[in-house]
């Protein structure tokens, strides 16, 4: 492939650039313009000091690092050299190398090139640019994962078997007029439960990897007046919500990320639950259940000075989901009663409930670290839900479009249907499976995905 060149580190000012080169030829193109070492002689993975020359002129001294093909990243040959990050000279370099006969490289071009060499699949593609745009260590983490091959190994053993199952029936076709039967119906049968058992839990696990990648949302709710303002504060440490002893003074949702342990959380503070005429408060209390709908844990507050009748008619009055993570925090437990008659309420609190209960006191920031393991321990028995976690809403899409082909294989199966019919499905099912790793890919997808990479990746 032609040699391409593009920027690998951020534009600007800096103390060094990178200016990555890969392609048929590319050793000799530098050579052309690198005083020092000949490349040409040097073994992979190796550093060399030396001088760019645009003719005569030295543009700058550099350090060129040396990858051969295939144990490259992108299987070609490739060279990075390194540069003073100014500007002026990295451009002077990049029109060195253009002038020596690269081109400047389409975004993805790099990772694209790995993928058209086997390096990657395309879901592991994707994954390095999930692993460029990743803020936290949760993203990267599922990145990671991703990129060292996550879901693709079970996809490709299980599409494998779909494919031996489909040549069989397509063998089937070729003796029609025999009216004999290779595909074995009941192991086909058992496989694409199978096959669809798997992808069920890859859709369902989406949601929670769209959650990873924006923060895990977190309603925080409650009557007026408990104290969710205040816990909002408290947890982000800085006066982000207005506190007030008047009831109603949150009249929408206020929202603030923060990062627990590599981890991101969506705490959003939600106007107080309660019967009024006030139309913009009726409309942030709307909003508010909105919210709640949408988080996937909820820290339900109630002031423990009530009585227990009263904060669990409250709390009833929600009507959360039995599935929904809730952890009902009584809060002002630095004033009033003693802490064995608060111990006492938290208990029956718990218990007639079926929630975690927590005594805190949001004001004085008492049980706030126990509060933040309580919330790492309820989004660690999410995560633990599944063995891996789609995240991109590509692979979801084509899962969808697998279990919507499979459920009719099945049903083509059960209702013993000509193999002809079966297999245009069978063949629907592994086009879509096959788009997630890219064996079998359109150009529009390819392009759709590297598109998304900056330049010199």
């Amino acid at each position: 492939m032609h040699p391409i060149v593009a920027l690998a580190t951020p534009p600007g000012t800096s103390a060094i650039a990178v200016i990555r080169l890969s392609g048929e030829g590319v050793i000799d193109l530098v050579d052309s313009i690198f005083k020092g070492k000949r490349l040409a002689k040097q073994v992979s993975h190796s550093l060399h000091f030396g001088s760019v020359m645009a003719g005569d002129e030295v543009v700058d001294e550099v350090v060129v690092s040396l990858f051969r093909g295939p144990h490259s990243y992108n299987g070609e040959d490739t060279v990075e050299i390194s540069s003073h990050g100014s500007p002026f000279v990295v451009q002077k370099i990049m029109q060195t190398c253009i002038s020596a006969g690269a081109r400047l490289a389409e975004p993805g071009e790099f990772t694209r090139r790995a993928f058209l060499h086997g390096k990657l699949d395309l879901s592991q593609a994707e994954a390095v640019a999930d692993i460029i745009a990743s803020e936290n260590e949760s993203q990267h983490r599922l990145a990671i994962k991703q990129m060292r091959g996550g879901y693709s190994d079970i996809i490709e053993s299980l599409r494998q078997e779909l494919i031996d199952f489909a040549a069989l029936l397509e063998l089937e076709l070729d003796f029609s007029e025999e009216d004999v039967e290779f595909a074995d119906r009941k192991k086909f049968l058992d496989l694409i439960q199978q096959m669809l058992t798997a992808i069920e839990q890859m859709i369902c696990s989406f949601q929670l990897g769209n959650v990873i990648k924006q923060g895990i949302p977190i309603a925080i709710v409650g009557k007026p007046n408990v104290g969710k303002s205040t816990l909002l504060n408290a947890l982000l440490r800085e006066e982000k919500a207005i506190v007030s002893e008047l009831a109603g003074t949150t009249r929408d949702f206020i929202e603030d990320t923060l990062q627990i342990h590599g981890i991101q959380y969506r705490f959003i503070d939600t106007a107080g639950i309660r019967e009024t005429t006030d139309l913009l408060e009726s409309k942030g209390i709307e909003r508010s259940f909105e919210k709640i709908r949408q988080a996937e844990i909820i820290l339900y507050m109630a002031d423990i000075q009530a009585s227990v009748d009263t904060i669990i008619s409250d709390f009833q009055s929600f009507s959360f989901l039995p599935e929904q993570k809730v952890i009902i925090l009584l809060n002002k437990s630095d004033i009033g009663d003693s802490n064995a008659q608060q111990s006492d309420s938290k208990e029956v609190v718990a218990t007639l409930s079926g929630r975690r209960t927590l005594e805190i006191s949001a004001r004085e920031k008492r049980n706030m670290d126990t509060l933040i393991s309580v919330i790492e321990a309820v989004s660690s028995e999410q995560t633990k839900r599944f063995d891996f976690i789609v995240s991109n809403a590509r692979h979801l899409e084509a899962f969808q479009q697998a279990k919507a082909s499979l459920l009719l294989v099945q049903k083509g199966l059960q209702e013993k249907m000509s193999g002809d019919f079966i297999s245009i499905d069978v063949r629907t099912a592994l086009y879509a499976l096959g788009t997630i790793t890219g064996k079998i890919s359109s150009e529009d997808v390819l392009s759709s995905v590297f598109g998304r990479f900056c330049i010199g990746k």
